[in-house]
């Protein structure tokens, strides 16, 4: 695996080099979008609407929209400003118990491995907090955005857990309302709670599989094997210039057949005028 991130675990005055590495990775089936009656992939351009045209990635800059259609940019510089000690560390906040922390704060999990140099303090800091059963709440900047963290002890490594902050965790007050005074009697409870315990198992993450996309691989399967297979034709890509360009090419054109410029001056393969 590649290192997504590189720099260090910051505790009182230790520093941990570490490097980090995504833990999970998505197993759906995805598809590409196809013209029904071609069935050629449909492309999608980043179009300026006023300028009516293609842009590329260089002409395109953040801007954050603070009232409906005013933005202010924030560029490259902007964001080098953001005191450069907190970009590459990972800062212990506080050393809690894991399961004080609900699992609806967990987003994205990641593994830590030691740096260059950094095995025995990794080491120490794993096996400490193992033996005292604590995690620690942590700071990281991820792609430019500050993340609160839960690091932990998992197997033999440290995981990273990045969290939600609690403003962003919805309040289950903004849910629907209704009766929460319905009363359950006992029996009810009672075979509710036997139901719970013939059902109860350890935890093997192993026995649980995706039914969905195992079974929609073998419909993808079966087409591919009685050629049901499309094949998008070529696309024919002329030369597409801004109208503009177009329009002012022209004009030269003529200006210069008017001038007294050879018969026939400006004639040529013709562009094709066309919205990227």
């Amino acid at each position: 695996m590649r290192p997504l991130w590189k720099g260090s675990i910051s505790f009182g005055l230790v520093n941990i080099p570490v490097r980090l590495f995504a833990a999970t990775e998505e197993k759906n089936v995805r598809f590409r979008y196809l013209h029904e009656p071609c069935r050629t992939p449909v492309e999608y351009r980043k179009v300026c609407p006023r300028c009516n045209k293609e842009i590329s990635a260089e002409e395109i800059v953040k801007g954050y929209e603070f009232e409906k259609g005013r933005f202010v940019v924030i560029g490259e510089s902007d964001l080098a400003r953001i005191p450069s000690e907190t970009t590459r560390s990972i800062t212990i906040v506080d050393f809690v118990l894991q399961e004080e922390v609900d699992p609806i704060y967990y987003d994205r999990a990641y593994y830590l491995s030691p740096g260059e140099a950094g095995e025995k303090a990794f080491q120490l800091l794993r096996q400490a907090m193992e033996e005292a059963g604590m995690a620690a709440v942590v700071k990281i900047v991820l792609r430019t955005r500050q993340a609160l963290g839960l690091l932990r002890v998992f197997q033999d490594v440290l995981a990273l857990e990045t969290m939600y902050y609690p403003e962003e965790v919805r309040p289950t007050s903004a849910l629907p309302a209704w009766n929460r005074e319905i009363a359950i009697h006992e029996n009810e409870l009672k075979m509710a709670r036997e139901l719970i315990r013939n059902l109860t198992a350890p935890f093997q993450p192993e026995k649980y599989t995706d039914d969905y996309r195992r079974a929609l691989l073998e419909i993808i399967e079966a087409k591919i094997a009685g050629e049901e297979v499309h094949i998008a034709p070529a696309v024919e890509r002329g030369e597409v210039v801004d109208l503009m360009e177009a329009l002012k090419a022209s004009i030269d054109a003529t200006r210069r057949e008017g001038q007294g410029g050879r018969k026939g001056a400006g004639r040529g393969r013709r562009k094709k005028v066309g919205t990227a």
